[in-house]
């Protein structure tokens, strides 16, 4: 477990962490914010920061061997949006509901080529599979788009296309082969897979607010809040699978990550649409 947590913190780890306290603790000396505050909430973000990579190095390490572990990450990471969306669905407001899974769809892409040029794999990952990648992502961000510009008496069509055309594009994703030389699961992992998924969705899940915290007391610009702290920092665990699966060179699977992630949001903002207009 030591050494999970040494290898989780990388020097990529340490540069971000230093840009987050940067960035809230200059904003409040800039704009007149709380310096206290605001370093007591960039130190927040970096724990939370911590404690996903740490998570998702466990869950890597303890599904390393198994088949189908891009397509299974990309489940597991949106834990988050599941819990946003029946947030949002609790107090009735189906755009606040759908806009984190939705607005995921936009981000997930970006950090995967961002991933790829820090673990150097920016040849791979345009050479792998990119018909089913960019087919996948312009899709399942077209969907993301369409909802917010349709009147609300077209949700139904809407969630039967996003439906069916995510269906498909999950049936057609391309088959995970797995590596029958790869070296043993590590001793005891596996005890540690169940918590590090609770872990990393609880997490994941108080991001939002932790860097909200910050973002409040630093007195942060809104519009760069909402593009690098809240869009970037809210999708670091997606950002970690990628990059944590690209320095293995599964280049497949860090690819299926964010395209089985995008498909899973569009899932998840189907869903909450179904039950918004059951209900109402």
């Amino acid at each position: 477990m030591r050494e999970l947590i040494i290898q989780s913190v990388s020097r990529i780890d340490l540069v971000i962490w230093s840009l987050v306290i940067l960035f809230f603790c200059g904003c409040s000396l800039l704009f007149g914010g709380d310096f206290t505050l605001s370093f007591i909430g960039a130190a927040g973000v970096i724990v939370e920061m911590l404690i996903i990579s740490v998570a998702i190095e466990i869950i890597i390490e303890a599904l390393k061997t198994r088949k189908g572990i891009g397509t299974i990450t990309g489940f597991i990471t949106n834990g988050p949006e599941a819990l946003c969306m029946i947030v949002g669905l609790a107090v009735g407001d189906i755009l606040f509901a759908a806009s984190t899974p939705l607005g995921s769809n936009f981000m997930n892409p970006l950090l995967l080529v961002v991933a790829a040029f820090l673990s150097g794999s920016i040849l791979p990952l345009f050479t792998c599979r990119p018909r089913y990648t960019l087919m996948t992502i312009i899709v399942t961000i077209f969907f993301a788009v369409s909802f917010y510009t349709l009147p609300q008496e077209y949700y139904p069509w809407w969630t039967i296309g996003a439906l069916t055309v995510s269906a498909v594009l999950f049936l057609r994703r391309p088959e995970e082969h797995h590596d029958g030389n790869e070296e043993a699961v590590i001793s005891g992992i596996n005890l540690w897979l169940a918590p590090a998924v609770i872990v990393l969705i609880a997490t994941g899940y108080l991001l939002d607010p932790v860097v909200g915290f910050a973002a409040e007391h630093s007195k942060a610009p809104k519009g760069v809040i909402g593009f690098f702290v809240l869009a970037a920092l809210s999708s670091w665990p997606e950002f970690k699978t990628c990059l944590g699966l690209l320095q293995r060179g599964k280049t497949l699977q860090a690819i299926l990550n964010i395209t089985v992630s995008n498909i899973t949001n569009i899932w998840l903002a189907v869903t909450g649409v179904a039950i918004y207009l059951y209900l109402n």
